[in-house]
């Protein structure tokens, strides 16, 4: 498997509009993070978790010309704004795209593009087939792939984790139950979300990001949904143990 990093930022990107702090003004390619997104080479199957408002930039700054399924968290729109982009897909692969997410994003999803599910359709609008996870205590098939749910919740609001063989996959989190802390463990590389060091109502800390990542502990780990509000990239990384390491947009992992 590789994964590819397609954005490591938070749902205002970094740098943020008007913000003059030392983070959006560094010049370092890994402190300039798109919206929070990851690419999957898998099985000769090419997957993309979430399609936030980058998700044209990031395809094209991948150069990713082949897409066999789209996956989504949740339904914040950091991270399904730019489903209208799978057009390109659509028009270049001669296929609709299967899009996986529990019945409540999809709702969702029919809801914020209408138009794509309308009766009678606008020639070049987006085409998908919606399929619909149904339960988060076993996995599910993604093409032949077997991807297994890992609950997470988001404040109030249940989201869904992804485990792909040794790789987990884990943003938008502030609290993991035991069940889902129990299916981290054995795992080859988790990717874990860590938006600053103080307290927020919806996502892990820098601390309690390391935290889960030392009870589960896996071979590798990356954290992913930055801020600005975290620090320099090369100060944070050099604070955390060797096997933690800081995503950057564009960062590749082979597993």
């Amino acid at each position: 498997m590789k994964v590819t990093f397609l954005g490591t930022g938070t749902s205002s990107g970094v740098p943020m509009i008007g913000c003059t702090c030392e983070v959006c003004r560094s010049l370092d390619h890994r402190d300039q993070r798109l919206r929070v997104s990851v690419h999957l080479e898998v099985d000769g199957r090419s997957f993309v978790v979430d399609s936030g408002p980058d998700f044209r930039q990031q395809m094209l700054r991948a150069r990713i010309s082949h897409l066999d399924a789209l996956l989504f968290t949740h339904e914040h729109k950091d991270h399904t704004a730019g489903l209208d982009d799978i057009r390109a897909f659509n028009f270049r692969q001669k296929t609709d795209m299967p899009v996986f997410a529990e019945p409540r994003v999809l709702q969702q999803l029919r809801q914020e593009f209408a138009y794509i599910f309308a009766e009678h359709k606008y020639p070049g609008v987006p085409r998908v087939v919606l399929h619909p996870i149904e339960r988060d205590d076993v996995p599910f098939d993604v093409l032949g792939v077997p991807v297994l749910p890992l609950r997470a919740m988001h404040h109030r609001l249940p989201v869904l984790g992804f485990r792909i063989g040794g790789f987990c996959y884990l943003t938008d989190a502030n609290h993991l139950g035991p069940e889902t802390r129990a299916q981290l463990r054995d795992a080859d590389v988790i990717v874990l979300n860590a938006l600053r060091r103080e307290e927020h109502i919806s996502h892990f800390t820098l601390a309690q990001a390391v935290a889960v990542l030392e009870e589960a502990a896996p071979r590798r780990a990356y954290l992913t949904h930055i801020s600005h509000q975290l620090g320099l990239h090369r100060e944070v990384e050099a604070e955390l143990p060797p096997w933690i390491r800081l995503a950057y947009d564009g960062l590749k992992v082979a597993i």
